[in-house]
């Protein structure tokens, strides 16, 4: 593509140097430049691209995009000077794609806990409905029927615009995407055409990387602040930020809720571990999930499809036909009576949220056995509300390891345990190991009890010292209930 062409997507930019010529790709990592790419220098949060101008001129950059133009370069390269390199990387990259999201109904979800179930849910469904669909998700991506392994919720912008040319390439008319608050700070998403964007809540998290639950709030209120007048923003109105982040948008308000009056209305009817009966909209419906957080996760998903023009009456029939996704409530059931529960929760209020859905069901008949840990280099603040949490609403708490990653998982249990008070430490168990963990938690449980596995959901690691290794919470409890000496009452601590 022309560079004159490529750059006329940006915002009064200023230019030293020719743009008659051929680009031959765009990069932000120079270590990844060739022959006569343009080199975008963003200003990271470990690394600013700006300092490596000189790499991407050597590895044959013809022009380069920057906040600041350096000296000493004339003649070898052509400068493109903006006001935010981060958000010119996505225009520029959405242009060289030819704009691919414009060509798709495309929807954002964000919020802290539910964006994997609602993007992955609404994929299912449209798919069901016999569309080409594309899903950007924690778990896995999707252009249609082929998977596309994912490192992150919301993929940088040359993999992202890449993804969403390959989405219209294979015919995809609808793509559903997870937009996290990293990508909304970063300006990962610029470029993106959005038709949509559901809220789904706002809890503690990530405040390793926003520092303050305002800034947290204000990254995802911004996705909503620049939806388009022709797209809609749906929103929770039953938690307190859901108001919040409509304030401002230009989009068609639309909320959902379990407690008042809302375009979409919810009421939950009879619970158990192999489904809900709910209403929406005066509708009754029987689902294969359980707990409230989840009859949320269904209105944000009966919500979007019904605004996005499909008819309520086949969204509710192909609502009772979906499965949860994996690693989220996930059940499995022991031959002894006993039913375990693998889920993602990772957050005080997702955990929160898992545990009540148990005790909704249990209604008091049997008990409650949790395993839980916390991921290192991250929230450090969460860690004793995690363990606060599962404390209050279990019956027995056992603190273990999640992804340690470069911490020590015996300083990250007590973070932990530093949450509890005096009785509560005597009867929680800590067990660094958690396989060990989990084997703990299934010896001792009874005949109607409930365990829940919580922290890890999908992953099939564990990362340690920079290793990730083989580690799937819902492989170890099918090994450990498939063996006959599982609920030997052995010690195991």
């Amino acid at each position: 593509m022309n560079l004159q062409q490529l750059i006329q997507v940006l915002d009064k930019p200023e230019i030293k140097g020719s743009t008659v010529m051929d680009i031959s790709g765009i990069q932000s990592d120079s270590r990844k430049v060739e022959a006569g790419f343009l080199f975008v220098a963003v200003r990271g949060t470990i690394v600013d691209g700006h300092s490596f101008m000189a790499n991407a001129i050597e590895k044959g950059a013809v022009a380069i995009v920057c906040e600041e133009i350096p000296e000493g370069f004339e003649g070898q390269c052509t400068f493109v000077r903006v006001k935010d390199s981060a958000w010119a990387l996505g225009k520029l990259i959405s242009q060289w794609y030819d704009n691919p999201s414009d060509k798709l109904v495309l929807v954002g979800v964000t919020g802290t806990n539910g964006k994997t179930t609602i993007a992955t849910l609404l994929y299912n469904m449209f798919r069901k409905m016999g569309h080409k669909v594309g899903l950007i998700s924690t778990v896995c991506n999707y252009i249609d029927d082929e998977a596309v392994p994912t490192e992150h919720t919301t993929p940088d912008p040359l993999t992202l615009h890449s993804l969403m040319a390959r989405m219209v390439e294979a015919g995809c008319e609808y793509a559903f995407m997870e937009v996290s608050s990293h990508s909304i700070d970063q300006k990962r998403i610029s470029g993106l055409s959005f038709n949509g964007g559901i809220f789904t809540n706002l809890t503690r998290d990530h405040l390793d990387y926003h520092k303050t639950v305002e800034n947290y709030l204000k990254a995802k209120k911004k996705f909503f602040d620049d939806l388009p007048a022709s797209a809609f923003a749906l929103t929770n109105l039953d938690d307190k930020s859901g108001m919040v982040m409509l304030q401002n948008t230009k989009a068609k308000k639309l909320t959902y809720s379990l407690r008042t009056l809302a375009d979409f209305k919810g009421k939950i009817l009879e619970s158990h571990f192999d489904g809900t009966e709910m209403l929406i909209n005066n509708r009754e419906v029987s689902v294969r999930f359980v707990g409230r957080f989840n009859a949320y996760n269904l209105l944000a998903v009966y919500g979007a499809a019904v605004t996005l023009g499909k008819d309520p009456e086949e969204v509710l029939v192909i609502l009772s036909t979906l499965h949860p996704v994996a690693g989220r409530f996930e059940t499995i059931r022991s031959p002894k009576g006993f039913t375990v529960i693998v889920d993602y929760a990772h957050t005080p209020d997702a955990l929160t949220n898992v545990l009540n859905g148990i005790h909704e069901v249990l209604d008091g008949n049997g008990r409650v056995i949790t395993v839980v840990g916390c991921g290192g280099n991250r929230d450090k603040g969460k860690r004793p509300m995690m363990a606060k949490e599962a404390v209050r609403l279990s019956d027995q708490v056992i603190l273990t390891s999640d992804n340690p990653r470069f911490e020590e998982p015996e300083a990250i249990i007590e973070d932990m345990v530093a949450g509890l008070s005096t009785a509560d430490k005597e009867t929680a168990l800590c067990i660094t190991d958690r396989k060990q963990a989990i084997k703990t938690a299934i010896a001792l449980a009874q005949k109607g009890d409930v365990i829940l596995v919580a922290g890890k959901g999908h992953e099939d690691y564990q990362e340690i010292k920079g290793v990730k290794h083989h580690f799937d919470d819902r492989e170890i409890v099918r090994q450990l209930i498939g063996n006959k000496e599982t609920g030997r009452q052995e010690n195991l601590v």
